[in-house]
């Protein structure tokens, strides 16, 4: 299955993952899904070209790839669950979930999670800092 790079910057998600085959749509549809149910308050929005939630900052990022579905937690996020991302491809920030293969929702929701409380740790200390 082949999969067009994207030449036209999508203004919304609902934008971006309509420009995908029915089959990625629904995968990029359950993370959006997981990422909502996990970080309730996020704001959606399109950041570098990619699906992004924004909650006291960049949360995490997402995209369709060829061959994987790209997941951006930060640093923090790959490094905090490093164990149970031992089995994709990762990088500084980055996790490769490779098409054709069980996506781990219930990792990325404990991930987003994680990032949510440590981007409301940080607003939290820097409002105790200006005090």
């Amino acid at each position: 299955m082949e999969i067009k790079q994207q030449t036209i910057i999508p203004k919304s998600i609902d934008e971006y993952i309509l420009q995908y085959p029915q089959e990625i749509q629904e995968t990029l549809n359950t993370i959006r899904k997981v990422i909502k149910e996990s970080a309730p308050n996020a704001q959606e929005k399109i950041s570098y070209g990619m699906p992004t939630f924004v909650s006291n900052g960049n949360l995490v990022h997402f995209a369709a790839f060829k061959n994987h579905i790209g997941f951006y937690p930060t640093p923090s996020g790959i490094n905090t669950f490093k164990q149970e991302l031992s089995g994709y491809k990762t990088s500084k920030g980055a996790v490769q979930f490779p098409l054709g293969k069980p996506i781990p929702y219930e990792l990325i929701s404990k991930i987003v999670k994680f990032r949510v409380d440590e981007n409301k740790n940080k607003a939290d200390e820097k409002i105790k800092r200006k005090k």
